[in-house]
């Protein structure tokens, strides 16, 4: 079958990083380390797993930031080699081990993808883990499978770049009839918007700032929004069409950059603040937002959020960055501000009850509190994987705020 793999050899390393200085197309060209190619079908890794054909995988920033070699090379122990691309999976289920009783043969299905001490098969689960932290697991090294934060990112289970996956049955949820495959599409970007806002709920009378309206600031919004929050949400949003979005799924007020580029004093206004003008540099806000969600992850974004929070406010870093560089910390002692990390999704309590975030999101879409169709823009097949890329380096001119690789 044919799949989207990152091979992870090193002269493909050098070759993408000496030549991507002149065009990006190199980070994905023929002598990259990512690649289609024909691939075997991984095989059943054990009789509580299940084979799932796949039906659509997003396309994560996280992924784009691997084809452009942007990760830190220290979480390089952490996967195995080749891997196959697509963590954000749903599909069909297509075959099933002996003991799996729960899930059958044509099951619509998502998947969890967090290989976590328990699809590791770890008899004694790690203390995060009983916590129900899975994504702080501390054995994505061991266990039965090779190494792997998710399916994904490890070259045993395949990932959903690719006609079918294997997953363990403790990753498989059952899709209700009320929830799409282009909602299920949407879940596992909805989680990593979801984690942040559950274990960082405001209160009523907080002001929530978004610092971008991407697909994870905008499921911020509605994360906050589905789970009845009545906190003042202002966004910073790049484009006009994602100022829209932020507006439908609840957002209070809007800032655009393309129609507003002097920022800094809108939001100074609109948060209630007085902005500052050092002898140098950047200015600063004395005032702020109460909460700020972080969710571009750049050295630029970072340094406005620690500007535009309150003195004693919170910043959670939910966008993924690698080397931030020019941050300006002094607001952290400066203002006593609480920096909080979030990364991808974990153990929730949902409704009094004790639950994961794929499930909570799951239960929102059936309620009717969160639809996330509409943040599903743009579609591909895998022939064309090298336009996929392509169409999310340049969201500006693609209005993409989310793209998927179809196999229906």
């Amino acid at each position: 079958m044919k799949a989207v793999q990152f091979l992870g050899t090193v002269p493909r390393y050098v070759f993408s990083m000496a030549c991507g200085a002149f065009t990006k197309k190199a980070y994905y060209s023929a002598l990259s380390n990512t690649v289609l190619r024909e691939v075997d079908r991984p095989r059943l890794i054990g009789d509580d797993w299940v084979r799932i054909k796949t039906r659509y995988s997003g396309i994560c920033g996280s992924d784009i930031n691997l084809i452009l070699l942007r990760d830190s090379p220290s979480s390089s122990p952490f996967v195995s080699f080749p891997l196959t691309l697509g963590h954000e999976n749903c599909g069909h289920v297509t075959e099933v081990g002996a003991n799996v009783t729960n899930i059958k043969v044509g099951d619509r299905v998502v998947v969890d993808p967090i290989l976590s001490c328990i699809p590791r098969e770890i008899s004694e689960p790690c203390e995060f883990c009983r916590s129900g932290d899975f994504s702080l697991c501390q054995n994505f090294r061991k266990g039965i499978v090779s190494p792997g934060f998710s399916i994904g990112y490890c070259r045993d289970t395949g990932g959903g770049w690719s006609e079918s996956f294997v997953a363990h049955k403790s990753q498989v949820i059952r899709l209700p009839d009320r929830v799409s495959f282009e909602d299920a599409a949407l879940l596992d970007a909805f989680c990593s918007a979801l984690h942040p806002v559950m274990r960082n709920y405001p209160k009523d009378d907080d002001t929530c700032l978004v610092m971008g309206a991407g697909v994870i600031g905008l499921s911020v919004v509605a994360g906050l929004r589905a789970l009845g929050s009545s906190a003042r949400i202002v966004v910073l949003a790049k484009y006009r069409h994602q100022a829209d979005l932020a507006r439908s799924y609840g957002a209070d007020e809007v800032v655009c950059l393309t129609e507003d580029p002097d920022y800094f004093q809108t939001l100074a206004e609109i948060l209630g603040g007085e902005l500052l003008k050092p002898i140098i540099g950047k200015r600063i806000i004395e005032g702020g937002a109460d909460v700020v969600f972080e969710c571009v992850g750049n050295a630029t974004c970072i340094d406005d959020s620690l500007r535009f929070t309150r003195a004693g406010g919170k910043v959670v870093l939910v966008g993924l960055a690698s080397f931030p560089k020019g941050v300006d910390w002094t607001p952290i002692w400066l203002n006593e501000i609480t920096v909080k990390g979030s990364y991808w999704c974990g153990g929730e309590t949902y409704l009094g009850k004790d639950t994961t975030t794929y499930r909570a999101a799951v239960n929102l879409v059936e309620e009717g509190k969160a639809s996330l169709e509409p943040l599903l823009t743009h579609k591909f097949r895998i022939e064309d994987y090298k336009k996929a890329i392509e169409a999310n380096l340049n969201k500006s001119r693609t209005g993409l705020i989310k793209s998927v690789f179809s196999f229906d």
